[in-house]
């Protein structure tokens, strides 16, 4: 997932998490941290024999937090598979391109579609889990399926290219 921190944003992946151990891996980079809940949405992480303290404050919409430092306070916001999805939709003026990619790595759970669909703007193509969560990828133009890259159960990566499209007015 991403996650946004001021105007920095950071590609954070779980590797594997042990009771408190967590093994994470952030823009590519591996740390192994001991990370402790504590009372109050308080969180002490313990990395490289140095001891960090941080106070999280959830928004109502449950993707932004204020996350509370002892000197200084950070906006945070996290980028699901969905939000991404969404700005790079914006990102192209909501322009349908002739293929759907994955923006993050996952498991391909559900093709509703067929070579040869019609598919109206709206219609889910896809559905990719990644970090336990299900996100339907959809179109946003009226085309065709053209071709299916992937089968219900492939891994996938990011940016892999899953299924090529005819868009409407290619035809």
């Amino acid at each position: 997932m991403e996650i946004r921190i001021g105007d920095r944003v950071a590609d954070v992946q779980l590797l594997s998490k042990e009771g408190n151990n967590v093994h994470i891996s952030i823009d590519g980079v591996e740390y192994e941290v001991d990370v402790a809940m504590v009372e109050r949405g308080g969180c002490s992480v313990l990395y490289a024999g140095k001891s960090y303290n941080a106070e999280f404050v959830r928004s109502d919409n449950g993707k932004d937090y204020k996350v509370n430092t002892n000197f200084s306070t950070y906006d945070v916001e996290i980028i699901d598979s969905s939000a991404k999805y969404l700005r790079m939709k914006k990102g192209s003026d909501e322009l349908q391109d002739n293929k759907i990619v994955s923006p993050m790595p996952g498991k391909i759970v559900s093709i509703p579609v067929q070579v040869g669909d019609h598919l109206n703007a709206g219609d889910t193509a896809v559905v990719i889990e990644a970090m336990k969560m299900q996100s339907n990828y959809k179109v946003s133009s009226d085309c065709t399926v053209k071709e299916i890259l992937i089968k219900e159960g492939d891994t996938v990566a990011a940016d892999q290219v899953l299924i090529l499209l005819t868009l409407d007015e290619d035809k």
